[in-house]
């Protein structure tokens, strides 16, 4: 009778150890941007997948991330065919592999700036740059955490529903869009190298 009582005991124990290990383990907005502030640069490379409602299958392309802190972005997609998206300060410039290029300053479109904010000032660990777009709700730990986005700005809120961004310490690992029509497109980031 007594083992019974005492293998419970121990169960239970066991329990409330872990649950005391697994809320000491959570991570806070501000512990999450001040790792992913410490770093100055990066580059990987990704897979990208575009779920359309209308499509059977998702779209895939492919290609090189590369990040300087504080503003710069460059996103090389190499398959299915060659573009390039280069974030520096308040300029967006588009590049396809036909040779047409298009800039676009930020400020004159508000929504494609909180778009660009939510992966340039997460990379930058820049948590007022975030606010300043969107509610952060940070679930997970260190070795796994996830950030949600969600939209304060009514036009944005038509485009995009919610960004969800994971990762493991400084690393970004994958990047979510919902889109407010039900599409979706996720990011896998991989072979990440930082300085």
């Amino acid at each position: 009778m007594r083992a019974p009582i005492m293998s419970k005991t121990l169960a239970g124990l066991a329990v409330l150890l872990a649950a005391g290990f697994c809320q000491a383990a959570e991570l806070s907005v501000a512990d999450l941007m001040q790792m992913l502030g410490q770093k100055k640069s990066g580059t990987a490379t990704f897979v990208e997948k575009k779920y359309i409602a209308m499509l059977k299958q998702p779209l895939e392309s492919s290609g090189e991330l590369a990040f300087r802190a504080p503003d710069r972005l460059e996103k090389r997609t190499l398959k299915p065919k060659m573009e390039a998206v280069v974030l520096e300060g308040n300029k967006l410039t588009l590049e396809r592999s036909d040779g047409r290029k298009m800039t676009v300053a930020l400020s004159d479109r508000p929504e494609v700036a909180a778009f660009v904010e939510s992966i340039r000032a997460t990379l930058s660990g820049d948590r007022g740059g975030l606010e300043r777009f969107y509610t952060l709700a940070l679930s997970g730990g260190a070795e796994q955490w996830q950030l949600n986005l969600t939209p304060l700005q009514p036009r944005m809120q038509k485009v995009i529903s919610q960004i969800r961004i994971a990762g493991n310490q400084a690393q970004v690992k994958t990047i979510e869009f919902l889109q407010a029509d039900g599409d979706r497109s996720e990011m896998a980031i991989t072979g990440t190298s930082s300085k």
